[in-house]
């Protein structure tokens, strides 16, 4: 049995070192890798320019071609486009890491920067445009405002009369033949399309994030127990007996095991269900149950001391993505702000009333020991109920207080409606 574990041990280690070897080489190739790829997106950009469009940049003002041609270079363009984007952060931030120095690689960067200079507002609606996506630059017409800012003399200064005229027609039809106007010309069809693109590369921004910051940790912290802190917590511990127990209750539990497979057999016994055993055949079943015990309560130790370390490292992993997402980051809360202010205020309300009571209600402490028990027993802590209902007592008053200051201080400015909508419910 030992020589198979021993066998499986130095299997893992070898694989284990194998990957990271492989890892290691694809850490230090990712720099120009990654510099690689946007320079063959530019490249290709630039031969779709050299063949269809007379080595000019590829929009309808430089060839006449219909709009489902140019729709179809159009989603060419952008995807080489994103692709040259996210390239060069992955090589910026790889280059933090890993230091090269290769001539080479200057030429490549010289054909991307000229690439991104050309289609410089495509690339900003990715990267560099702010989080409002109403946001428009305000014309300004410098005659206008230096006849404006020109003081007059009185003599020119003439009173108006306070009484507004009235005209032929009314100021909202005029308003409203305004509008048909606007809609009609083509640059709001183009700004629609370039809000629409701007809207829809940001959500899927903010769902990416969103994923690698649910899956990064959970697969960060199963990888790292598997395969990194459980080998070296058996090879650690060993099968030393003293080691089995992390905590008394854990010893307290064994020990009613224990207790109860005697009296099992004490039981069967007496209902004549069993035969009748001689002393030393009890003591050796109680003695093979004894040392099945210690082996699933050692595993379970080392199961729960490899949380602690696996919780950590998923942990500093989760901070490893937001380090290297801030914009991203700021991208997201835009997003689930849209969506949280989107709602309708009984909805907002709605959900207010049911995030306090699970969490600050009447039935709240139930809820709270069953996860404090859980994640005592995941962490191998001793689960003391004077701790777990000294937090209970405490800490949902604190949560309660910060949402009610919450409700008093922003709410109330930020929809007065929801705030009307949450008084009306709560009564």
């Amino acid at each position: 049995m030992k020589n198979s574990l021993s066998r499986t041990a130095k299997l893992l280690r070898k694989n284990l070192q194998k990957y990271l070897r492989s890892l290691s080489r694809w850490l230090s190739d990712t720099p120009e890798r990654a510099l690689l790829e946007a320079y063959q997106a530019a490249q290709r950009i630039k031969n779709i320019e050299s063949e269809h469009f007379d080595n000019k940049k590829i929009s309808l003002q430089s060839v006449n071609y219909t709009e489902n041609v140019m729709s179809y270079w159009q989603v060419y363009l952008n995807k080489n486009l994103t692709i040259i984007k996210f390239r060069l952060a992955e090589f910026q931030l790889s280059r933090g890491i890993i230091n090269i120095s290769n001539p080479v690689l200057l030429e490549k960067l010289k054909v991307i920067d000229e690439v991104i200079e050309k289609y410089a507002m495509k690339y900003e609606t990715i990267n560099e445009l702010p989080l409002s996506s109403n946001y428009q630059p305000l014309n300004i017409n410098e005659k206008e405002v230096k006849k404006r800012l020109k003081i007059p003399n009185i003599d020119e200064i003439k009173v108006k009369p306070q009484i507004e005229k009235t005209g032929k027609i009314p100021s909202s039809i005029g308003r409203n033949i305004n509008k048909i106007q606007t809609d009609l010309t083509p640059q709001t069809e183009e700004e629609f399309i370039k809000n629409y693109r701007i809207s829809k590369n940001r959500t899927i921004i903010a769902l990416k994030l969103l994923v690698l910051l649910i899956t990064v940790p959970l697969l960060t912290q199963f990888l790292s127990k598997e395969f990194i802190v459980s080998p070296i917590l058996e090879r650690v511990r060993g099968d030393n007996i003293t080691k089995i127990f992390l905590n008394s209750d854990m010893e307290k539990e064994a020990l009613h095991e224990l207790h109860n497979f005697q009296e099992a057999l004490r039981f069967e016994y007496l209902l004549d269900h069993a035969p009748s055993l001689s002393s030393e055949i009890v003591q050796d079943k109680i003695k093979s149950k004894a040392v099945e015990i210690s082996e699933e309560f050692q595993r379970k130790s080392n199961g729960n001391l490899g949380n602690v370390f696996a919780d950590l490292i998923s942990l500093f992993s989760f901070g490893i993505v937001i380090a290297m997402n801030k914009r991203e980051i700021l991208i997201l809360k835009s997003f689930m702000d849209n969506i949280v202010y989107g709602l309708s205020d009984s909805a907002k309300a709605f959900l207010i009333i049911l995030f306090t009571d699970i969490f600050v209600g009447f039935h709240s402490p139930d809820g709270w020991e069953v996860l404090l028990s859980g994640f005592a027993d995941h962490l191998g802590l001793p689960d003391d109920r004077n701790v777990i209902f000294f937090f209970i007592a405490t800490f949902p008053v604190i949560l309660n207080t910060i949402f009610k200051y919450w409700i008093f201080r922003y709410l109330s400015r930020l929809s007065p409606s929801a705030l009307a909508t949450l008084k009306e419910m709560d009564e």
